[in-house]
């Protein structure tokens, strides 16, 4: 008798499979059902829907892994504030079926089920090569030392990833100046072009945007303004020469080896699988071709000595 493949169920934010920042949980699962032999469906509940139901049919049909988001980009809320309550509940009624919640510790959640895994990530580290890197490129050009960032909402993911920049900056070169703003948004490119060039107008060379769609704007005011951009998520080379590298989240790594763990029967619940430089689940994308060698040898000497527990990085905001 032929055993049946595993099942693997994702929710995703409606009309958000192409975002970047989503796309790559699709990667991961997309690449399992390839290379794993699972069968993997992606559900998109209506906008007035809520999580609740797409979530709970995954649960009464029996899937083996059921897949959510603890953040949901675009709205200004509360963080978690949808998504992380709906798996929260959901998993709580249905303890037999085991979830996994993108960005959003297991301990974190109100009723903290044992049938739920948590995967987070260390955006901070990712944060700070590229802010190492950044204050390094202002030596090839005179002007001011300074550079900045360009948060959406004040969320957790966001907060680190600019943490990890300023801190890799200031390690680079301490006499820099860090500006850091929000949008209060992740969808209007307009906000993240306005804030970025209030930042350049004030001296900034580097500019990181952290703001999803949003921080597209930030981008083109970057490019407008002949200075670096550096993108998020995922590796945003490809918007122009302008982009110096990308601080990218590795979605699809994550959502792949946890759904290995569940082929291999090693997957455990109810505690928090966390991804860093160490796994692959966070990283430098392309690094521009106009940065020297030995920047970029050196950057791999910060990542090894990340990687080896010889640099400590907060993950807050200063």
């Amino acid at each position: 008798m032929t055993k049946k493949p595993l099942r693997v169920g994702l929710v995703v934010e409606p009309t958000r499979i192409e975002d970047p920042y989503f796309h790559g949980a699709y990667l991961g699962l997309e690449r399992a059902v390839r290379e794993l032999g699972i069968r993997g469906r992606v559900l998109t509940p209506a906008p007035k829907e809520g999580y609740v139901p797409s979530l709970s049919l995954l649960a009464r049909q029996r899937y083996d892994l059921v897949i959510g988001f603890g953040f949901l980009g675009g709205l200004v809320v509360p963080v978690h504030a949808f998504a992380a309550a709906a798996i929260d509940r959901v998993a709580t009624e249905f303890p037999e079926t085991r979830f996994a919640v993108i960005d959003f510790a297991h301990d974190d959640l109100a009723h903290r089920p044992s049938n739920v895994v948590g995967l987070v990530f260390r955006e901070e580290q990712a944060g700070y090569l590229a802010g190492h890197l950044a204050a390094l490129v202002l030596t090839l050009s005179p002007g001011e030392e300074v550079i900045s960032s360009v948060g959406g909402q004040r969320v957790p993911a966001v907060e680190r990833f600019i943490a990890g920049y300023q801190a890799g900056a200031r390690e680079a070169n301490p006499r820099v100046t860090t500006l850091n703003s929000y949008t209060d948004d992740f969808l209007d490119p307009v906000k993240g072009r306005s804030v970025a060039l209030s930042q350049i107008a004030k001296g900034s060379r580097v500019v990181f945007q952290v703001a999803n769609a949003c921080g597209l704007g930030a981008l083109e005011a970057a490019s407008e303004r002949g200075i670096w951009g550096i993108g998020v998520d995922v590796d945003q080379s490809h918007l122009g020469r302008h982009i110096l590298t990308s601080a990218v989240k590795r979605l699809d790594v994550a959502v792949f080896d946890t759904i290995e763990e569940l082929v291999r029967g090693t997957l455990e619940t109810g505690r928090t699988s966390r991804f860093s430089l160490r796994n692959r689940g966070v990283g430098l994308g392309t690094i521009s071709a106009a940065v020297p060698r030995s920047f970029k040898a050196e950057i791999e000497d910060v990542r090894a000595d990340i990687v080896a527990g010889k640099i400590t990085i907060a993950s807050a905001v200063t």
